[in-house]
């Protein structure tokens, strides 16, 4: 059970990485996640069953997720559409591609297929616990994709988006176009949730249209969960730590429910309520501690 939980945790830790990315460092509520998703997962599993090499086709799904990200970038930054409604037409769009890419088919198996997580199991099968495999390798795949993240926010380039989502006339008065900003960091976040989307395919054997229905309620409620249960601090290492934390233990909170929900009446289609709810509370704890914090200083300075 442990396992299994982390390994979730962890799949969907990366999606949550590329959602603290748009929503914590650009500010910007991006909804082209619920497409991304399934849109990773679309390629990958098609790129299983044409026989190409796993890494490659992950290469390919998080290109396809940067290019889903550049297309809401483009339509908020040309067209001039509210961010929050540019994420929801490039999701609607992608509803659509999404089954192009699985040859016209809402769902397709690939259980009985060669996949990128099935190879990786039979190489270090009899070195390892079998229950171990896909947890140690995701445990390596997530902290590196930290790291990189990490990496990257303390570039240049990486700071100046930063910068960006705090303060954008500071950066508009530095002469830095944001618009580029926004479009390398939309392109980063989607990438991250589609490759998100191609573990998760191989992890539960099929890809679906409807794989993403939900996510980013999902993603935002782990990011929030990390900076709830640790102290704030504004280092992208703590930060992006916050992140796949929350995500490992919004899993944990989920599992119980589907698992052991029976006890007072639930059934799996209540987990969305349990999100949406789950939510609502963490907002009103972290409004109340952000108060008491006030009060403490106030009492401090006095």
């Amino acid at each position: 059970m442990i396992e299994s939980i982390l390994v979730e945790g962890l799949i969907y830790g990366i999606m949550v990485l590329g959602v603290f990315i748009t929503f914590r460092v650009l500010d910007f509520p991006d909804l082209t996640v619920d497409g991304s998703f399934p849109l990773g997962a679309a390629l990958m599993v098609q790129g299983i069953l044409l026989g190409m090499n796993g890494w490659l086709a992950l290469l390919i799904a998080f290109i396809g997720g940067v290019l889903a990200g550049v297309v809401t970038a483009l339509i908020h930054n040309h067209l001039k559409v509210p961010n929050l409604l540019a994420g929801i037409l490039t999701m609607t769009m992608l509803y659509s591609i999404n089954i192009r890419i699985l040859g016209n088919r809402a769902n397709v198996p690939i259980i009985d297929k060669k996949t990128l997580l099935s190879d990786v199991s039979s190489r270090m099968s009899g070195t390892i616990p079998d229950e171990y495999i896909l947890l140690i390798f995701f445990v390596i795949v997530a902290v590196g994709i930290k790291l990189l993240v990490d990496l990257f926010f303390r570039t240049d380039l990486g700071m100046t988006i930063g910068a960006m989502g705090n303060n954008e006339q500071m950066v508009v008065s530095q002469g830095i176009n944001p618009k580029t900003l926004k479009t390398i960091g939309l392109g980063l976040s989607n990438g991250l949730v589609a490759v998100s989307g191609a573990f998760a395919a191989q992890y539960l054997g099929f890809a679906d249209v409807g794989l993403g229905q939900g996510i980013i309620i999902s993603g935002l409620a782990s990011v929030m969960i990390g900076e709830f249960l640790i102290m704030k601090s504004n280092r992208i290492g703590v930060l992006t730590f916050c992140a796949l934390a929350g995500s490992i233990l919004f899993h944990a909170v989920m599992y119980v429910g589907r698992y052991y929900g029976y006890v007072i009446q639930m059934t799996p289609n209540d987990l969305n309520l349990i999100k949406g709810l789950l939510i609502i509370i963490l907002l009103v704890l972290t409004q109340s501690r952000k108060l008491n914090m006030a009060a403490i200083k106030a009492m401090v300075q006095k």
